[in-house]
């Protein structure tokens, strides 16, 4: 079962935060309990990049910042998401 959906087709979260060496299997409690993890902002984004599918300057749009920053954080984000689920 895939852990994100859009409109019927995957969400690629997964391979965002796996190495390509490593198994695609990861526990979705775990990915869960690191998003659920996240602030309100960054939780924002996870839902509009990888639930809604959108870019990210529509997400940039949404949130009243830069398509920079967008990038930025989510770089963190995933970052902080594979730190978690590699513990």
């Amino acid at each position: 079962e895939t852990v994100f959906e859009n409109d019927g087709d995957p969400i690629t979260l997964i391979d965002q935060i796996s190495d390509e060496s490593e198994e695609k299997w990861f526990d979705r409690l775990a990915l869960n309990e690191a998003i659920n993890s996240l602030n309100e902002r960054e939780r924002l984004i996870v839902y509009l990049r990888y639930f809604r599918d959108q870019t990210q300057s529509e997400v940039a749009n949404r949130l009243g910042i830069s398509q920079v920053q967008v990038s930025r954080l989510e770089k963190k984000i995933l970052k902080s998401i594979k730190d978690q689920i590699a513990q």
